[in-house]
Order: C-alpha cells, then structure tokens, then sequence
C-alpha cells in the first residue's frame, strides 16, 4: 500500500524516521514493504505493535541524533528476547528522513517500481516504469553500502463500484478507509448527493457507469429500488467480465433475479459471476456494520487475483 508515501509527502516540519521491514521468515506481524513514519513524540503506522515495534521506535529515535540521511539495518528473531512467541524473524531499515532525498515522490504510483540502494550517510531512491523486484531475506549478511533493493511502489488499488447510499452503502464506504480499494459511489436519488464521496446519476445513465468500470473491478449493487438492482446486475453481467459482481438481498429477490437474468439472455456461466448474496459466509446479523464488514471482507479476498 502506498500510505508511508502520502506520509512522506506531507512530512512534517519536525525531524522523522522513516521504519521499513525490509524482510521476514516464518511468522511474522506485518509483511515486507510495511512501513511507519516516527518522530521524537509520535507515529504513523504501525509495523506489528508488540516488543519488536517498541524496540524500532527506540532506534528510530535513536536514528534522530545523527545527521539527515543516516540508516541503520537491524535484524530481530522474534523469540523470547522480544517476549513474542510467533517464532519468525524481522529485518528492518530506519532511517533519518532527509527532505532534499524526496525528488523521487513525485513520479511515485501503484503499479510502479522503486528501487531503494544504500549509499554511505544516504538512501537514494528512485521510480521506474518496469523493473524486477528484488526478493529479501531476512537471515545471513545484513544489507550494506551499495545494496540495491527493488520493490513495488504499493499494490494498485482496487476500484470499487458501490452502487446506493443507504445505510449499507455509507457502512462500507466507512470501513474502506485505510484497505486497498478505491471507491466510487453512485446513487440515482439527488438528496443523496449531500453524502460525501456520492455521484448522483439519472436511472437513464446510471448503467454508462457499469460500463465504464475496469476489468479488475468488483462491482456491489444495493440500491434502494428492486428494478434499479435488477437493471445494474443485468448490466453488470451483460458485459466483459469484471473481478466481482455482488448483490444483496433476499432468498426470494435472488430466486427472481436468476430466473430473469436467465430469461433476458444471460447465460449460466454468466450466472455464476454472481455473487449473492453479499458478504462472507458466516457472519451473522443484518446491522449495516456487520453487512458492510463482512462485504470489505469477502472483497479483500480478492488481492492477488
């Protein structure tokens, strides 16, 4: 994800570290590419929480008595030193945030390449448009002067589609901050277009946006109009395939839509691109925030496909 690089583009006035887990094995708390920004009283981020946190802390602040530029690479086997049992091992980069070595942010998106080499009282950074990651690990000669380290800038996020604004709908745009999804909101009805983040569009229109989604987008239908519903998903699954179709709704609501969409042309295999209803299986409840929660869930299994 590219939070660490919003952080770093509205860095503040005070001295910052930088924390980047370069590397781990075995069971760990947070992934290769986590990140967290720490300054003398404060911290944005978090790389796992616990003891290994609160060791990188001390020497991000430690970090902080040294010159702009300055970095240290430190190993930690996450066993009873730490007092953490999950057995794994954690590399990490901090580093002294040096303001004039942020030229590269400008050029920084999803879906492109950042190479970061270690040079001697500096880390140089920049973007590419294509380049090979370069795997880490997290044992055997930490990484030193001229070690050249290649990473995706953060994992693009994926365009969510959410149509209707009721309760559901604020509910899932709610819990969406901070995941890897980008929302687009539409409502057909115009006092919906006080909510923050809502598109109105006219019935006539409203399927034009079906349309225009990206292949890897999921699409999630909950208006508050049966026909509205059932005009979105016949659009939905009328077109070249998209990474997800949703849609709430009752046993009997989905019974009808299947024998309609069936009777109107859409095929079984386009059938079974539905995904109704909506959410994990399991969870219990219809309130708006369990419905929405378990929606972002069964969402964020959709990374990696």
């Amino acid at each position: 994800m590219t939070q660490w690089v919003g952080w770093l583009r509205r860095l503040p006035e005070e001295p910052c570290a930088l924390v980047s887990v370069l590397a781990t094995e075995g069971s760990a708390p947070r992934g290769a590419g986590t990140r967290m920004l720490v300054t003398a009283d404060g911290q944005q981020g978090t790389i796992g929480g616990g003891q290994l946190e609160f060791r990188a802390i001390e020497q991000a602040r430690t970090i902080l008595d040294h010159p702009k530029g300055t970095w240290r690479v430190q190993d930690y086997p996450l066993g009873p030193l730490l007092g953490q049992c999950c057995g794994g091992r954690v590399r990490i980069l901090v580093e002294h945030v040096d303001p004039a070595m942020l030229d590269w942010l400008h050029d920084a998106e999803p879906g492109r390449m950042l190479e970061t080499v270690l040079v001697e009282g500096r880390v140089e950074r920049a973007v590419f448009e294509r380049e090979t990651a370069t795997r880490q690990s997290a044992r055997g000669e930490r990484p030193g002067v001229g070690r050249r380290m290649v990473e995706p800038v953060g994992e693009r996020p994926r365009p969510v589609y959410l149509f209707g604004a009721g309760h559901v709908g604020q509910a899932i745009a709610r819990h969406m901050t901070g995941l890897p999804l980008q929302l687009a909101w539409f409502d057909t009805r115009p006092e919906q277009a006080a909510i923050d983040g809502v598109t109105v569009v006219d019935e006539e229109n409203i399927g034009h946006c079906i349309a225009e989604a990206p292949a890897d987008a999921a699409i999630v239908i909950l208006t508050h109009d049966h026909p509205l519903d059932y005009h979105l998903t016949l659009a939905a699954l009328g077109r070249d395939p998209v990474a997800f179709v949703g849609l709430i709704g009752s046993s009997t609501k989905l019974s009808r839509f299947r024998s309609r969409l069936k009777a109107d042309g859409i095929t079984d295999e386009g059938l079974a691109r539905l995904t109704a209803p909506i959410g994990v299986p399991g969870v219990r409840g219809k309130e708006p925030d369990v419905i929405a929660i378990a929606v972002l869930a069964q969402l964020l299994q959709l990374r990696g496909q």
